[in-house]
């Protein structure tokens, strides 16, 4: 018979475990429990139970979790994770429009595969060599790593896409940019240059530094 002591030793019961790393990553994977020696099928049952929801497919939280501002690029990324949030997804990320996009905008290698992912509202725009690989953030939303282009980079691709949205949106993001602190000149002429927009940009930079000179 087991001594008190081994007892005390005991690992919690795997349904506890489960629901402990859910609650620790709020977003949980299938996939995320291997590490953990986890088994699948107690994550089903307790999905049967009411214990768990699903956010999209293969994607669980605990009933009733209250997930971030940013849940949709979380749920986009888990599902498509060689995507990097862009455009107009990552200027809404970064507080640089007053649009708030009904897709998530999703950069893609030109050679990648196109996501089946039906029941999520995506906008996928092609991207190759430096200027998909260059400026990306990695940022922890609700336990999911998502990739984002950083403000600068973010900027030089709204007008590289103007065409897809705008010119106006891009130049409000330019203006917003520079104003909050988020750009600086010198990263946002770095990201023309690599998204071969430095001509397109230029008149716009120079009004936005002239702007500034003469407060």
């Amino acid at each position: 018979m087991p001594t008190k002591r081994h007892r005390s030793r005991r690992r919690p019961p795997e349904r506890e475990r489960i629901l402990a790393l859910v609650r620790g990553r709020t977003i949980l994977r299938p996939r995320d429990l291997a590490p953990f020696g986890l088994s699948r099928e107690v994550l089903r049952r307790l999905y049967r139970d009411g214990q768990l929801e699903r956010r999209g497919r293969g994607l669980y939280v605990a009933a009733g979790a209250t997930l971030s501002e940013h849940e949709t690029l979380a749920v986009a990324s888990a599902r498509v994770p060689h995507g990097i949030v862009c455009l107009l997804s990552a200027l809404r990320f970064h507080h640089l429009t007053t649009q708030n996009p009904a897709e998530v905008w999703l950069a893609l290698d030109r050679k990648a595969r196109a996501p089946a992912e039906h029941d999520l509202p995506l906008r996928i725009v092609r991207f190759s060599g430096k200027a998909r690989s260059e400026g990306v953030e990695t940022h922890d939303m609700d336990g999911i790593r998502v990739r984002v282009y950083n403000p600068a980079k973010t900027v030089a691709d709204c007008f590289k896409y103007r065409r897809k949205i705008g010119v106006d949106v891009a130049m409000e993001a330019l203006r917003d940019g520079w104003r909050s602190g988020r750009c600086t000149m010198d990263d946002l002429w770095r990201y023309a240059a690599v998204c071969r927009v430095s001509n397109v940009m230029r008149p716009y930079l120079e009004a936005v530094a002239a702007t500034c000179l003469l407060r």
